[in-house]
């Protein structure tokens, strides 16, 4: 049976090629296989379960029809997303899993997250993150009027726009040796995950033995998804949007 992966699809209305996309990549690729792990950044944003636009409500019920064919759906929050609550994961028929999480595919201990607290060089961005993560800051946050979030989800990504162009690619890329750790920690030779937009499978070394990171692609030009079954190698495949 097949796993699936995908992550940074940022859907927004603005872009309804790459929706138009990922609901045909659904029913040809999704439907009744063992399991799809999208892992962050599937919205461009979200500020709360309760806001229900048509763009969402149509992505849960294309989600729910593919949980309803017997695929087990996973769904990771991401730099983008992090507020996606339990309501929204109840309609679509997905599980939240937090970040990072180890999952055994086919045997073999798998650590999957965003990616985004990977790239610790971002010190500026790092700090940003702790405060978005934090459980009250959060609650305080969805307890404002819905217009006030729309406001504030606008001029936070004004502001994170404005910052990215001044950046260093490097400094937007993980820290190899936060890989390491963060593998070695969880006693794993493989790691999944997104954010950073650049898909690839990286050889590399941890705990003294050979070690693979794989980086799953952003949509924008093309859909980007990751196929993990039994007696293959993982592999990473694309198809123009």
């Amino acid at each position: 049976m097949t796993i699936r992966f995908i992550s940074d699809l940022h859907l927004e209305e603005s872009r309804p090629d790459i929706t138009d996309a990922f609901l045909a990549f659904l029913k040809d690729k999704a439907m009744g296989i063992e399991a799809l792990y999208i892992l962050g950044d599937f919205f461009e944003a979200w500020i709360g379960d309760d806001e229900q636009t048509p763009l969402q409500n149509r992505v849960a019920d294309a989600l729910r029809e593919v949980s309803d064919s017997g695929t087990a759906l996973y769904l990771m929050h991401g730099n983008r997303d992090f507020l996606i609550g339990e309501d929204f994961g109840n309609r679509c028929g997905a599980e939240l899993l937090p970040d990072p999480t180890v999952v055994d595919l086919h045997g073999t201990p798998t650590l999957l997250m965003h990616g985004d607290s990977l790239c610790t060089a971002d010190v500026e961005y790092q700090k940003f993150r702790a405060n978005m993560r934090n459980e009250q800051w959060q609650q305080m946050f969805l307890q404002r009027p819905l217009a006030d979030r729309q406001m504030v989800a606008r001029q936070l990504r004004e502001i994170s726009m404005a910052k990215n162009q001044g950046k260093a690619e490097t400094i937007m890329d993980v820290t190899p040796e936060e890989v390491v750790r963060e593998m070695e920690h969880h006693r794993v030779q493989r790691l999944i995950h997104g954010h950073t937009h650049r898909p690839a499978i990286h050889p590399l070394t941890a705990s003294g033995q050979p070690a693979w990171r794989i980086v799953l692609g952003d949509w924008d030009t093309h859909a980007w998804w990751l196929d993990v079954t039994g007696d293959q190698e993982p592999a990473l495949h694309k198809r123009p949007l």
